[in-house]
């Protein structure tokens, strides 16, 4: 599983881009979970589990994808100050 890096873009393997806003815990279960935001329509934030986030793409169902992660990272800096 590759690290995940706050306040940097990751690509989604069908093409959107997203911000990366911070790693949160689930308060019950201690589950990490990834919040980040969509940079296109209405930017708004989203959460899903780290081990998701950082996953491979299926490459049995997605065979064409070039990608090795469902969310690769970036060389774009977010100027978002901490």
């Amino acid at each position: 599983m590759q690290e995940i890096e706050v306040n940097r873009i990751y690509k989604h393997f069908k093409g959107n881009y997203y911000l990366v806003i911070a790693i949160a815990t689930h308060s019950e279960t201690k589950e990490k979970y990834v919040v980040y935001q969509r940079l296109y329509d209405d930017m708004s934030l989203w959460i899903r589990p780290l081990t998701m986030f950082a996953s491979e793409v299926g490459h049995e169902k997605y065979p064409n994808v070039e990608q090795e992660y469902r969310l690769e990272l970036q060389e774009i800096y977010s100027v978002v100050k901490e």
